[in-house]
């Protein structure tokens, strides 16, 4: 059940990651929560397995590695959909 106040913790990043990046009118409102969710999940997951629930580093790796997955996958989508907007417009002389 500890799962769960790793996962609440990380969709609140990925929210006030959505809304302080740049780019948000070109990505959709869940995209970095869904980042930071399912990699959440899954570290969290992982470190459980290897260091056991109550280790410190379980908790500061599932809290800290989710927010900068959910910023550089955020950034890294912004990114390509602008390069790939200007293709489009360029390819349409738009």
């Amino acid at each position: 059940m500890y799962i769960l106040l790793a996962l609440i913790v990380a969709a609140a990043v990925g929210v006030v990651a959505h809304f302080t990046l740049p780019g948000r009118e070109l990505r959709g409102s869940l995209l970095a929560p869904s980042f930071a969710v399912a990699s959440a999940a899954a570290i969290y997951a992982v470190l459980t397995w290897v260091l056991g629930e109550s280790s410190g580093w379980t908790w500061a790796i599932s809290l800290v590695a989710p927010a900068v997955l959910a910023v550089a996958g955020t950034l890294l989508v912004t990114r390509a959909r602008r390069r790939r907007d200007a293709a489009d417009r360029a390819r349409l002389s738009i």
